[in-house]
């Protein structure tokens, strides 16, 4: 991500978070919006942006794939929203997805005085976006054969969205309306590396056999 305010020669902002979801099933074509580029927001690098679980700049088993019950969400801490916000929104994504970035999580409408989400759970009023896997929660990362980053991106906004989003919008919509208010942004990026899938929950006097972690 560039630091840095916004220079007044960038692309327009929605057109490159528009531009960096056309590869994925979002959009059937994306005429001339060019190249997929990867998820940024054009706004001051000034927040913080921390989890107390993430030892070493790695993601506990327990938040991806290879946690019990497939992953609950990270706590995530920040700092550092400008005066002016009123509403924080978090995401996490895959800028080096082989084809088009890959969107894990959004959350939006969180309140401006809020300074954290706690693990597996959203703040009162909080709302979620939907992902690139098409569900409204947080599609936990599941590393294959090898390590692999993820950025968590916590963005202060100039407007709480309320009633001019649904209850649970589409990601691109999601992302473009995000995208218009943003005044601050702080990032995190962690590595996860690939694990064991937890074996499936038997009856008694039942056994399975190991899986092998892929």
């Amino acid at each position: 991500m560039r630091r840095g305010a916004v220079n007044g020669r960038s692309r327009p902002l929605t057109a490159t978070l528009a531009a960096a979801l056309c590869a994925g099933w979002l959009l059937g074509g994306c005429g001339l919006l060019g190249k997929p580029q990867p998820l940024s927001a054009d706004a001051p690098l000034v927040m913080s942006v921390t989890s107390p679980n993430f030892k070493g700049g790695l993601i506990p088993a327990e938040f991806t794939c290879y946690g019990q019950g497939g992953g609950v969400s990270p706590p995530i801490f920040w700092s550092g929203a400008p005066p002016g916000t009123k509403s924080i929104a978090v995401v996490v994504d895959d800028a080096a997805a082989p084809i088009s970035p890959k969107v894990y999580w959004i959350v939006f409408d969180i309140s401006p005085s809020t300074t954290d989400l706690q693990t597996g759970a959203l703040p009162p009023h909080a709302r979620t976006a939907y992902n690139t896997a098409g569900t409204d929660t947080y599609d936990a990362p599941c590393p294959r054969g090898s390590a692999h980053s993820y950025r968590f991106t916590v963005y202060a906004l100039n407007t709480f969205f309320g009633s001019a989003l649904p209850g649970h919008p589409q990601l691109l919509p999601a992302w473009t309306a995000i995208a218009q208010h943003v005044i601050a942004r702080g990032t995190m990026t962690s590595h996860a590396v690939p694990g064991r899938r937890p074996l499936p929950q038997l009856s008694p006097g039942h056994s399975a056999s190991p899986t092998p972690g892929t």
